[in-house]
């Protein structure tokens, strides 16, 4: 572990270069007014993080999305940002100018308030002689406000070289009011031989790195209509950082102090390519992401960062790979998988929540799930159950109305209930969206895992999709979208699966 001198010190020195950055008073260079000779738009534009009175704007001046600079000279550059009640931008609600940054890779994050509950508005971008597309968001009601439905696409894992987008033009297809993404915005390895498409460059180890990864995927034009469709909330798992990590534990178990070198990087490179508040600004290697999301009284959205804030992995005398057998420490209620200041805050709201429907979006699957032996995964719940009993606990003790679980990571469609005791009462449902791109395991294999935890009602790893959520007063309506092939750019889609909780009845039903 870091000492707490070297990581003060780490994180007094991350300030002064992040933090700082943003804050005007540090910025020094003339101000860039010249043309750009490039389109720098070609990330393309996003909204995300919405309230009854606002939104974030999105975006970032590349016009070489593969140069760790974007193809940006250092100076700042001015950019104009305009947000509109129609798509032709004539009934304005707020424009203003901001800078974009070198030490921010010239990303912007326009924090834009005093817009009408629960309305739909368009928004655009200028900077160079340049304008950008033109995105659709939109806000969220008043926390009071009786809201009739909500719909959520949600989706995860998309890694680049595995396979293609589709699945994003059939989510913008199905006009989501919001979209979640639970984890696995970019893949980090090296690129490979293998695939449809190739990861430009070595595995990132630094921010120039990164950005040349996140550059590539943000290429995509179907990953950008996506963004350009609806408000976006975000969530990371390891691939954003190195592959299982946790805390400040690598894969390899290399110096955490090296580890975190990366981790910052990482961190910065994420917020620079998300819509994201400012309040979610890293400072080094640690990074506010958990959050929640109120949508008037029909639902409460608890978004957690279950990577950043874990203890070290457990059992590892008896490991083989990321499976062990059981053992004291892994049943030990002190280790908490969300890290106590994020765990108690969970707890909070859950006592507090008004939501009708509380939606906890998670990186992966959150019921138990046991390999004949017995084995069980230390890189998620499994490796901390005591986190999880505690939750499922807090569901009952303060009478959360209509708990759901969405998550992502397993590349698998999942859907299931959670128990306390395999012979006891559902407590919550879960639904595992799938993924975009990222190959999953057989169905054979699936069926496996079913049997061994009968809990799981329904899985399938041979197709890639998204997860898509109607709710209404009486029903949680979760359907299953799978493409018929990733391997194209194009694709026809199907529901794969249907499911229904409803209102005040614990479990699901097959829809």
């Amino acid at each position: 572990m870091v000492g707490p001198l070297a990581r003060r010190r780490l994180l007094l020195q991350a300030a002064a270069i992040a933090g700082g950055a943003l804050v005007p008073q540090a910025w020094t260079p003339a101000l860039a007014q010249a043309r750009l000779g490039e389109d720098p738009f070609q990330l393309g534009v996003a909204s995300g993080d919405p309230t009854a009175d606002g939104v974030v704007l999105w975006t970032r001046l590349a016009p070489r999305p593969l140069s760790p600079d974007g193809g940006m000279a250092p100076a700042p550059a001015a950019v104009d940002w305009v947000i509109a009640e129609d798509e032709a931008l004539t009934r304005v609600a707020a424009r203003g100018q901001t800078l974009a940054v070198a030490e921010a890779g010239h990303s912007v994050h326009v924090e834009v308030s005093g817009l009408r509950p629960d309305r739909v508005y368009f928004y655009r971008f200028y900077a160079g002689g340049h304008a950008s597309p033109t995105g659709r968001t939109r806000t969220a009601p008043l926390a009071g406000a009786d809201v009739a439905r909500l719909r959520i696409a949600y989706g995860s894992c998309q890694k680049y070289e595995a396979g293609y987008y589709p699945a994003y033009a059939h989510m913008v297809a199905d006009a989501p009011d919001l979209v979640l993404f639970l984890g696995d915005y970019i893949y980090e390895g090296d690129a490979t031989d293998k695939g449809v498409r190739r990861h430009p460059g070595p595995e990132p180890m630094d921010l120039a790195g990164y950005r040349v990864r996140y550059g590539a995927y943000k290429s995509d034009p179907q990953l950008q209509a996506a963004h350009a469709a609806a408000p976006w909330m975000v969530i990371w798992d390891d691939h954003e950082v190195e592959n299982d990590y946790g805390g400040d534990q690598s894969q390899d178990d290399v110096d955490p102090a090296l580890f975190l070198r990366r981790r910052a990087a990482a961190y910065q490179a994420y917020y620079e390519h998300m819509p994201l508040r400012r309040a979610a600004l890293p400072v080094g290697p640690q990074m506010q992401l958990y959050r929640a999301l109120t949508w008037g009284r029909l639902a409460e959205i608890q978004l957690l960062d279950d990577r950043q804030h874990r203890p070290h992995r457990t059992c590892q005398a008896q490991a083989n790979g990321k499976l062990i057998p059981d053992c004291d420490e892994r049943r030990d209620p002190t280790r908490s998988l969300l890290g106590p200041e994020q765990e108690a805050w969970l707890m909070e709201r859950l006592a507090s929540t008004q939501g009708h429907w509380n939606l906890l979006a998670q990186q992966t699957l959150m019921g138990e799930g046991v390999i004949p032996g017995p084995l069980w995964s230390n890189d998620g719940w499994d490796g901390y159950p005591a986190t999880r009993n505690r939750i499922l606990e807090q569901w009952r003790r303060a009478q959360v109305s209509n708990p759901v679980v969405l998550g992502g990571d397993i590349h698998t469609f999942v859907a299931g209930d959670l128990k306390l005791d395999p012979e006891g009462p559902v407590i919550a449902s879960e639904f595992v969206g799938g993924s975009i791109s990222s190959l999953g395991r057989s169905n054979a294999a699936m069926a496996l895992l079913q049997s061994a935890n009968p809990h799981l009602k329904f899985g399938d790893g041979e197709v890639r999709g998204y997860g898509l959520v109607d709710l209404t007063r009486e029903t949680c309506a979760v359907r299953f979208r799978a493409v018929e092939s990733a391997l194209v750019p194009q694709s026809p889609i199907r529901n794969l699966a249907a499911f229904v909780v409803e209102d005040g009845e614990r479990g699901l039903k097959p829809a």
